[in-house]
């Protein structure tokens, strides 16, 4: 045996045996009240009254051994958590059952020891306790003769004194009628005085009387002498000798209660079984023989199995059921009727002479399993009561020692249940000897697999997640917050699209006004716009924001929240009127990618992660208290249009999350500082430009495949293929991917076998086109660019603008501002 086996046994068995102690006594306490009653008052010695608490103490350890390896395993796994030697063995590499092996062949020793117990021990203490309550209920009460009152408690005898003297035991007053002649009072003493012993076996007490005289009278009427005698006798001191009988206790036999239920071994009771179910079988047998030979059954034959080997035939008389007039068929009709009568009256007279055997039949089987199921309810406790102390962590005697003992209740509750309905028949014997056990199984292995993978059991966090969240529907339906939403592209239509349909109440929305775009001039409305309009939301379209005008419309819609997404900048005469606050989703991982092209600069940069952000707004730009941060993984092939759509997807539950946290109260703001590590360098999102968009080949091919993604689909980055005598030709690139085996070529040069490659060479290599689109024409793949497009080896590229994507310049930006374009360029 390994030390911490030891270690952990010793931890466990010195809990065990004080709790199994204190359980006892107090269930020894509530088994003493139950028949405190039957003992006092019969003079019993202190010999007999502790034999009986000690069969006693005996039958209620198939109650104590569960509830004390319950509460022991509690103590002795919440002990080693408490004191931290729980983590200290683990942090060892020594795994929770590990740890709970020796408590468990413990709880097992202690299951096989309770089945023993309650196999043989449990039927003698019952048996012996069986005995001695009908030897002390035969066991007359101590004669004690009050004052004042006529007292009978002698047999044959009729006693009353007028007082006595506590000091000395002497009665005076004293009055005997003697009615062991059968004859009424024909006999009375009367004394000045008199003294009371009683023999030390009990069998007779001496009344000395002193000072008095005898009152007898014959009580015999003759034919012609009709007169009664009286015979008075005075003395000085007079003894009555009475004999007593059953004052003393005497222990009988107490193999005459072997033949009872809970007196029994298993053995006994299988054999008991046997003999029940014989017996029930052979009533059963006679009421079906004596029903089958009755007279209530005319076509005995027909129905007989026997006689036709299980094949069905018709009757083969042809009258059958036919008669010949009505008198007849009514004469059937009553024949039948009472025949019913019969068989039901016989079938009453079977279920009550073998409900006796089944009422007896069903505790034997009950008996039976109820022993290995107290046995296996201390294993199935075990694994209740370890996992709670490693999970709650205290070993004392606090509210794990409650739960607990919570827990014991629940089993004690569920036993007695099943086993009372498993008698009465309204379940099968194993299902209300079983019960406590299908119940505590599924617990146990909860909480098992809990304890195991350091899961809480209960997570009060989460509990008060949820009764927000139940508060905040019951207000939605009694008191909805009003929710203004402001925003402009499609970025913004998505969380609008969630907040609606999460059922709170959006009164209004504000977008930019409408205004011509286009070749055409056409006037255009935003997608947020299209969206309110169809779903009938009212709509606010100002073209300044501190117009009053508009800020009387606004605050008429008295709302509780702004939510702003992908909207201009706000005025602390919008942002303050609220009472809950305004907030904004950004598309970064704030405080990086402040700014109105967060979605492209973090693509074109070569980010591996970005997200979206929630933030209230304050006097300054993007920098308020940030609420909810969700993260996003940029893929290698993602462009800025797969983030924009991802963020979109990402920032509608985002704006859900929050708008519920802020009604809920349940939101802290931290301040953005708080997210920069070390030395990081904060890196802006300006708007973009067209010089931006001007690729430079004399940059590195990585860097160049990132600014093609970042600018796809819109706005787009392009170069300029240039041949001599001819005028150069936009080419917008959507889709490259870097070369670095077409060899070393002057950045910007075209490399290319006509048909079905062509790439650009840059500063360490070259940028394969993918998807273009060169001006005029539409968006193709390369291989269909180039069947179109010949001698591409003759051209070659302009170097593009010298600007450096990662050091671009800030910009001065509002708080989710852009412009009615729906490019993911402008959230």
């Amino acid at each position: 045996m390994k030390r911490l086996d030891r270690f952990i046994l010793k931890s466990f068995i010195g809990p065990f045996v004080a709790i199994l102690l204190v359980v006892v006594f107090i269930l020894m306490m509530q088994f003493l009240w139950l028949y405190i009653d039957e003992l006092v008052g019969k003079g019993l010695s202190m010999k007999v009254i502790l034999e009986f608490l000690m069969w006693g103490t005996c039958t209620i350890l198939p109650l104590a051994l569960p509830l004390a390896t319950l509460l022991a395993s509690m103590m002795t796994v919440g002990s080693l958590g408490e004191n931290k030697e729980l983590m200290a063995i683990k942090a060892a590499g020594i795994s929770l059952t590990r740890i709970m092996t020796p408590l468990m062949i413990s709880s097992v020793v202690i299951s096989i020891a309770a089945f023993y117990a309650g196999n043989n021990l449990v039927p003698k203490a019952y048996n012996e306790i069986y005995t001695l309550r009908d030897d002390i209920g035969r066991t007359k009460e101590e004669i004690k003769i009050p004052s004042g009152t006529f007292y009978d408690g002698i047999e044959g005898y009729i006693l009353r004194v007028d007082s006595q003297n506590d000091n000395s035991a002497m009665m005076y007053g004293v009055m005997v009628y003697d009615h062991t002649s059968g004859k009424g009072n024909t006999s009375l003493t009367l004394a000045d005085s008199a003294t009371l012993r009683i023999s030390k076996s009990k069998d007779y007490l001496t009344f000395s009387l002193f000072n008095g005289c005898n009152y007898q009278e014959t009580n015999v009427k003759k034919y012609r002498d009709t007169t009664l005698e009286l015979q008075k006798v005075e003395f000085s001191r007079q003894d009555l000798v009475i004999p007593l009988k059953n004052y003393a206790f005497e222990k009988s036999d107490s193999s005459r209660f072997g033949d009872a239920i809970k007196s029994m071994k298993i053995s006994q009771l299988r054999h008991e079984q046997d003999s029940l179910r014989r017996k029930t079988g052979e009533a059963r047998d006679l009421h079906y023989r004596q029903i089958g030979q009755g007279s209530s059954f005319v076509m005995r034959a027909q129905l007989d199995t026997s006689v036709h080997s299980g094949i069905s035939r018709n009757f083969d008389r042809p009258d059958f059921c036919k008669w010949k007039d009505l008198d007849k068929k009514i004469e059937a009709y009553s024949e039948a009727s009472l025949a019913a009568e019969r068989m039901s009256s016989s079938l009453l007279s079977c279920s009550h002479d073998v409900y006796e055997y089944l009422f007896y039949l069903r505790r034997t089987d009950v008996e039976i399993l109820k022993k290995f199921a107290q046995a296996l309810a201390c294993l199935l406790l075990f694994f209740i009561g370890a996992p709670l102390g490693a999970l709650i962590r205290k070993g004392g005697l606090g509210y794990s020692a409650i739960i607990s003992v919570l827990f014991f209740v629940l089993y004690w509750v569920v036993d007695i249940s099943g086993t009372k309905l498993a008698r009465d028949g309204a379940v099968s014997a194993s299902t209300g000897a079983f019960i406590s056990a299908y119940v505590l199984a599924p617990i146990g292995l909860f909480l098992t697999w809990k304890a195991v993978n350091d899961s809480a059991i209960f997570d009060t966090d989460q509990f008060k997640s949820w009764y927000r969240r139940l508060v905040s529907k019951v207000k939605r339906i009694f008191r909805p917050v009003r929710i203004v939403y402001m925003g402009t592209p499609e970025f913004a239509v998505a969380p609008l699209d969630r907040l609606i349909k999460a059922g709170y109440k959006v009164v209004g929305v504000v977008t930019v006004a409408d205004k011509p775009s286009g070749r055409g001039l056409k006037v255009n409305e935003s997608a947020v716009k299209r969206y309110a309009v169809e779903h009938g939301i009212p709509v606010l379209q100002p073209v300044k924001l501190k117009d009053p005008e508009f800020l009387s419309a606004l605050k008429s819609w008295k709302a509780d929240l702004f939510v702003v997404v992908a909207f201009r900048m706000l005025p602390e005469e919008v942002w303050a009127m609220p009472r809950l606050g305004t907030f904004n989703l950004h598309a970064a991982l704030l405080p990086q990618y402040r700014g109105a092209a967060p979605i492209n600069w973090a693509v074109i940069n070569g980010e591996r992660i970005t997200g979206v952000t929630t933030f209230m707004i304050d006097h300054d730009i993007d920098t308020g208290g940030i609420i909810l941060r969700q993260e996003y993984k940029i893929k290698p092939e993602d462009t800025a249009g797969d983030v924009h759509d991802a963020l979109m997807e990402l920032g509608s539950d985002l704006v859900v999350e929050t708008v519920e946290g802020i009604i809920q109260h349940n939101v802290e703001t931290r301040v953005q500082r708080s997210f920069i590590q070390g030395s990081e360098v904060l890196k802006p999102a300006p708007k973009l430009t067209k010089a931006l968009c001007h690729i430079d080949w004399n940059d590195s091919s990585a860097s160049v495949v990132n600014l093609i993604r970042g600018l796809s689909p819109y706005p787009t980055a392009f170069t300029e293929l240039v041949r001599s005598g001819e005028k150069p030709a936009q080419l917008k690139i959507f889709k490259a991917h870097a070369r670095y085996d077409l060899g070393k070529a002057e950045p910007g040069t075209v490399i290319s076998d006509g048909k079905s490659h062509m790439a650009i060479a840059t500063a360490d290599g070259a940028v394969a086109l993918d998807d273009v689109q060169i001006a005029g024409k539409k968006r193709m793949d390369i291989k269909a660019f180039l069947a179109g497009f010949r001698e591409p080896e003759s051209y070659s590229c302009t170097k593009g603008s010298s600007l450096d994507c990662k050091s671009a310049p800030s910009a001065t930006n509002t708080r989710g501002e852009g412009t009615s374009n729906d490019s993911p360029s402008r959230v």
